[in-house]
């Protein structure tokens, strides 16, 4: 069944937390939250927005659309919390990654503080396990190789200090097989991976 193919993975424990590789579709995890790399509109689109955006259904893009004429448009580095709706996590954290404009422009803070800020609202909102996507890796051009130590460093962070659960969704085995060496080049090998 289609619904039951194994996903390639791999794990490393930090303290009580843990990061996880998965190659898969964020749209079908079982995180509390999926985390939607998004623009600062919050208006859906490509890649993995319109992917959450369609698989949440339309309540999604309202809910979205009362956050922006709120309190205006997203910055980047900037985060903000929804309903899940027809995802089967509870809930959206949005965030902005920066446009890659070769890397003098603050890239890197700001792609630092869209990890960091998504997994602070996370905390405060009671949510251990968290499925992040590759922040600005794709029509953003945030090139992997200089993305990866500032997620995976966040990333490891949030498990060692808060003893979460992050999983790191990559679509597709070219950035799967991309990430796992920068993940082994951070954390050493993975001492096991996980069956279920």
């Amino acid at each position: 069944m289609k619904n039951m193919q194994r996903m390639t993975r791999s794990a490393w424990r930090f303290g009580q937390g843990r990061v996880t590789l998965i190659q898969g579709d964020i749209t079908r995890s079982a995180a509390q939250a999926v985390v939607n790399a998004a623009n600062s509109r919050l208006a859906g689109g490509g890649g993995v927005d319109g992917a959450i955006h369609r698989s949440a259904g339309p309540r999604l893009l309202a809910a979205c659309r009362e956050i922006t004429a709120a309190h205006g448009d997203l910055p980047p580095g900037r985060s903000v919390i929804t309903p899940g709706f027809g995802l089967a996590a509870g809930f959206v954290i949005h965030t902005v990654g920066p446009i890659w404009s070769g890397g003098a422009e603050g890239e890197p803070d700001v792609l630092a503080s869209a990890y960091e800020r998504s997994l602070a609202l996370a905390r405060e909102h009671g949510l251990a396990r968290v499925a992040f996507p590759a922040i600005s890796c794709g029509v953003y051009g945030y090139p992997v190789e200089l993305a990866a130590p500032i997620a995976l460093a966040a990333l490891r962070r949030g498990a060692e200090e808060h003893g979460m659960h992050l999983d790191l969704f990559l679509h597709g085995e070219d950035a799967y097989a991309a990430w796992r060496p920068l993940a082994e080049e951070a954390y050493g090998r993975p001492p096991d991976e996980p069956r279920d």
